[in-house]
């Protein structure tokens, strides 16, 4: 990875990585404070169909107690340390991580070595952004299927949908499996207000 000026030499193959992510992006995007942020497991894909096992990835816990996790990630490409990322997450910082804080730790941990590698798209979010944006997007989809359910008569309905179109373009292009997701339990409400005469 050095040469005899011990100047720092990327390997051809992380060089056909990053230019096959920086190609492959869309879909895979999440919109965050109006920055476009690449996906932990995108970019994981992208790495493991590019490197196989060829990239190791070793994660280990720093520390854990009842209110923090921290973890560290390293990229080990041909017996050698290539980037390594830390991340640490509080349990109290979103519901998710109220149940998942080590496995987002770790997901964040390795996102952001990846992103030393290379693989990103030059921006590289902190936990609490990713957790904030998620909380907040599942805020917006549940207020939007309560006020969905609570729809009685066919002019509501068409407020409703007048109302959310502009969030439900945004989801669908900015975080397709929410998205999917948001429409699977749209299509089971919109059914049962069409069972009931509503609409």
């Amino acid at each position: 990875m050095s040469d005899d000026n011990n100047n720092t030499i990327i390997p051809d193959q992380l060089i056909e990585t990053i230019n096959d992510f920086k190609k492959s992006k869309n879909g895979s995007m999440i919109n965050i404070h109006g920055k476009e942020y690449a996906t932990v497991a995108h970019r994981i894909a992208v790495v493991r169909r590019n490197l196989g096992a060829k990239l190791e990835i070793h994660t280990e816990i720093i520390s854990i107690d009842k209110d923090t996790v921290v973890m560290k990630a390293t990229g080990i490409l041909e017996g050698k340390i290539i980037a390594t990322g830390h991340a640490e997450e509080k349990r109290t910082a979103s519901r998710i991580n109220q149940t998942s804080a080590l496995e987002n730790c770790e997901s964040s941990a390795i996102g952001r070595m990846l992103a030393v590698c290379g693989v990103t798209n030059d921006q590289i979010a902190s936990a609490e952004e990713v957790s904030a944006a998620i909380e907040q997007q599942d805020k917006k989809i549940q207020a939007a299927l309560k006020e969905l359910n609570a729809v009685s008569h066919a002019g509501n309905y068409k407020e409703w949908i007048s109302k959310n179109k502009v969030f439900l373009s945004d989801l669908k292009s900015n975080n397709p499996l929410t998205y999917k997701e948001f429409m699977e339990k749209f299509t089971s409400a919109k059914t049962n207000l069409q069972q009931r005469g509503v609409i």
